[in-house]
């Protein structure tokens, strides 16, 4: 009888552990981008009362005999499908058709990934995140005798070096005054555009059309693997595989100026979740409260 008290604790818990990831869900429901999770269940150990047996000429096989222990949380999974867009009209808010994560550094020495591209610019002029974190892009080198742009087309060129594997992408001005090594100035920028495959264009002193580099995207082998650090940030896993990062709309998704990606959680799914699990812990809770009035009459027999 005290097996049921510890079956139904484990299930008052796993269920409260579902709770929480339903009331974050809804909690993130107008949240760029987010990406919902789910709750698995999973049963533990069952003790065996008896083993099953073989048949034999006289008599038939017989099943084994095992009461179960309980339940536990076999994973907290991520729902990395697409959420729907929502237009903006502001140029510097990015959604991404398809996979690929922004790459972003957060000052910390090591890149982070996100897909909330409510972008803007510092008081530089450098295209960061709403926390002010550096996006990450590929400067554009362009020959100044033949105009010809090069170091971000799809097919010479990557993000990362082959050779030695480091990245060759870095934080990207897009407006203000552009100075060299030496901090003397050389140009300004200003009226710049990003197109679907993250080419940054802008026009200059001159009133030329200069392009600036290319945005990077990064995809992952298991992108639900992707461990969230807040901030609408993901970091790598042991099992989330490297982060490959390439040009936007070369291997990863394309951008789309002027929308942003909604959140992916559905309202209808989550509140019909919550009334399942409701009703399971208000089910365990019963279980604990029939036991112990089975107790009670246990000990009665002693008064009787």
């Amino acid at each position: 009888m005290m097996r049921s008290l510890f079956s139904a604790v484990s299930g008052l818990k796993s269920n409260q552990t579902a709770m929480d990831t339903i009331g974050n869900n809804i909690a993130n429901v107008n949240t760029t981008a987010y990406k919902s999770s789910r709750t698995v269940f999973q049963d533990i150990f069952s003790q065996t009362i008896s083993t099953a047996t073989t048949p034999t000429t006289t008599t038939g096989g017989k099943n084994a005999k095992q009461v179960g222990l309980g339940t536990s949380i076999a994973a907290i999974g991520l729902n990395m499908t697409e959420g729907s867009t929502q237009s903006t009209s502001n140029p510097l808010d990015f959604s991404i058709s398809g996979e690929g994560f922004f790459v972003v550094d957060d000052g910390s020495g090591s890149y982070v990934y996100t897909r909330n591209g409510a972008l803007t610019l510092d008081a530089d002029g450098y295209l960061v995140t709403a926390s002010g974190d550096y996006v990450m892009a590929v400067a554009a080198t362009t020959d100044a005798t033949t105009g010809t742009v090069t170091g971000i087309t799809n097919v010479t060129d990557t993000a990362v070096d082959s050779t030695t594997g480091l990245a060759k992408y870095s934080k990207v001005q897009l407006s203000g005054a552009i100075t060299d090594s030496t901090g003397a100035v050389t140009d300004h920028y200003a009226d710049y555009a990003v197109d679907s495959n993250g080419v940054i264009t802008a026009v200059n002193d001159a009133g030329s059309t200069v392009t600036i580099g290319r945005i990077v995207l990064a995809t992952f082998n298991n992108s639900a693997g992707l461990e969230k650090d807040g901030s609408s940030y993901y970091s790598v896993s042991p099992n989330s595989g490297s982060a490959n990062v390439n040009f936007a709309g070369y291997t990863c998704g394309t951008l789309n100026s002027g929308s942003l990606e909604m959140s992916n959680v559905d309202l209808s799914t989550e509140l019909t979740n919550m009334i399942i699990t409701e009703r399971g812990f208000q089910a365990n809770s019963r279980v604990i409260t029939t036991t112990d009035t089975m107790l009670e009459e246990l000990i009665n027999l002693k008064r009787s």
